[in-house]
């Protein structure tokens, strides 16, 4: 502003004097600050004296959570460094058995679930500690499957052959309470109360008939969000989804008394109505997304017909003619009439009120304690088109994966032979690699051969003995040195048979066996040999949830 101000100035002044000033301008400083305005006085201010800070609060005592919270964070880190000790230890076991030291493996084995069964108890992550226990079980018990497999399919009793025939009674403190859960339950299906349904709801409320819906329940997750999209794409309700765990559990390779077969039990005609078809080599019933899309179309052929879902679920079970002639006869096109004239069969009057009841149960977890059951991994997998018969153990070789998951993931294989143009599941991510590895073998030996991937310190002498194949047929047909296969590398092992030719795998499956439950299904369960010399009740605690498991 002082500068402005000085400029008009000047320009005011005449030009002598200008130059004149010029001249004379030896302090600039001094007659630029003369036309500024004085600075004001500063005043001395009366300030209050600051206030005394006080000494922090936890410079001599600690916060109270904070013992707490360093225990849980140091329970955590034991947790995750067990888990990581007996994932290493697997690991080893599965080189090991692999390589065919069963024996080696098997301590391996062992040491792994070891690791696990001696985390202390109490721990806020003990859930972790023992869904990784399962985890290795489960893994275990496929290595161990591996050594017992034929080409012999183990089929299961399906669990509805005896809960159709039983009665169950009535507790009459549950109608009012189920009373209001139907009328808050939104659902596509319509849901009731009946006295049919309150006794299912009963049951299912024991100790033996929950433990049946909650192992139902907690397979079905495996296959949950595959079935839903397919009951959507049908346009039929989700709920019939709980139409499969009355049926089969879940279980894919499920069959009745009357060879009803697969998770939606199906038998061979009506299968093949619907396109599932059965040959030597495959039986589509088994395949869990084909029969689901299959029972969706089925359902909704049968309400279309009938105009009743309950009536199209009646149908299901025994079949469309039966409750044709039904509603003939009785003048009544009502499944709870029916019921009540004893014109439909046993298990069909049973069977409508048992769906129901799982419904009810399954969309009020709550109510009736299963709001926290933790469902088995959805199966995710990739596909490859076969293209000429190729035996499961080669796809095990290449892919690295025990030949039971391939199965689990392959039910409709009644052999461990995938035929020309099937559509072979594989787990997630190994397609490219299974591709690649098969481009190297001719086709015409992929029904027999095997793959081997050499590890350090492994001979050619010795993969032969394994393979039982000479060393020098070993190694012409991979054109490598019989002194010296490098680690990593791919072999083909050209076996007369790949069942026969199947590497030994020990003395025994110790981890897993079959059982007939109380409730009419067969479980996994882990072996004396592993459970047994160990004392203590937490772990047989840990036994018994995973025999439940199956």
């Amino acid at each position: 502003m002082a500068y402005c101000y000085c400029a008009r100035l000047l320009y005011a002044l005449p030009l002598p004097l200008i130059f004149l000033s010029g001249c004379m301008s030896s302090k600039p400083q001094q007659f630029a600050t003369a036309f500024l305005p004085s600075a004001p006085a500063i005043r001395s201010l009366d300030l209050e004296p600051p206030p005394r800070i006080e000494p922090s609060l936890y410079s001599s005592s600690l916060p109270r959570d904070l013992p707490m919270l360093v225990d849980r964070a140091r329970a955590e880190s034991m947790v995750d460094k067990r888990i990581q000790a007996a994932e290493d230890r697997f690991q080893a076991g599965k080189r090991l058995y692999q390589e065919g030291d069963a024996e080696r493996a098997r301590r391996e084995f062992d040491a792994a679930i070891e690791t696990l069964m001696t985390v202390p108890e109490g721990l806020a992550d003990r859930q972790k500690v023992e869904r990784k226990l399962d985890q290795l079980v489960d893994n275990i018990y496929r290595y161990d499957l591996d050594r017992l497999a034929s080409d012999t399919v183990v089929y299961q009793k399906a669990p509805i052959d005896e809960i159709l025939e039983m009665t169950f009674p009535t507790d009459p403190q549950l109608k009012p309470k189920v009373g209001e859960e139907v009328q808050a339950t939104l659902s596509q299906l319509p849901l009731e109360a009946s006295d049919a349904v309150l006794s299912y709801i009963h049951y299912f409320s024991t100790d033996r008939g929950r433990r049946t819906l909650i192992s139902g329940l907690r397979r079905g997750e495996r296959y949950h969000a595959m079935i839903n999209r397919i009951l959507d794409e049908e346009g039929v309700p989700k709920e019939l989804y709980y139409l499969a765990q009355a049926e089969s559990g879940f279980i894919p390779y499920a069959v009745s008394c009357k060879r009803a077969s697969g998770m939606w039990q199906f038998m061979q005609f009506r299968g093949r109505e619907y396109g599932l078809n059965q040959t030597q080599w495959s039986d589509d019933r088994f395949d869990p997304e084909k029969s689901t899309r299959a029972a969706a179309r089925h359902l909704r052929d049968l309400y279309t017909e009938l105009g009743d879902w309950y009536l199209a679920m009646a149908a299901y079970n025994c079949g469309p003619l039966c409750v044709d002639r039904a509603v003939e006869k009785t003048g009544f096109a009502d499944f709870w009439e029916l019921s009540a004239r004893n014109a439909l069969p046993k298990q069909t009057r049973n069977y409508v009120p048992l769906i129901l009841a799982m419904t009810i149960m399954a969309k009020n977890p709550r109510d009736y304690g299963i709001e926290d059951i933790e469902g088995d991994k959805p199966i995710e997998y990739d596909t490859v088109a076969v293209t000429a018969p190729t035996n499961l153990w080669l796809v095990s070789d290449i892919v690295d994966h025990p030949l039971a998951e391939l199965r689990e993931l392959n039910p409709a294989l009644i052999k461990s032979l995938a035929p020309t143009g099937f559509q072979l599941r594989v787990p997630k991510g190994a397609a490219p690699q299974l591709t690649a590895a098969l481009e190297q073998m001719p086709a015409e030996r992929r029904a027999s051969w095997r793959m081997h991937r050499v590890s350090d310190g492994e001979t050619l002498a010795a993969i032969a003995r394994r393979f039982k194949v000479p060393a020098s047929l070993l190694a012409s047909t991979n054109h490598v040195s019989v002194e010296a296969p490098s680690a990593g590398d791919l072999l083909l092992i050209p076996a007369a048979s790949a069942a026969s030719q199947t590497p030994a795998r020990g003395s025994g499956a110790r981890y897993a066996k079959s059982r007939r439950t109380s409730h009419g299904t067969h479980a996994r369960t882990v072996s004396t040999g592993v459970i047994q010399h160990r004392a203590g009740k937490r772990r047989a605690r840990i036994a018994g949830a995973v025999r439940n498991r199956g």
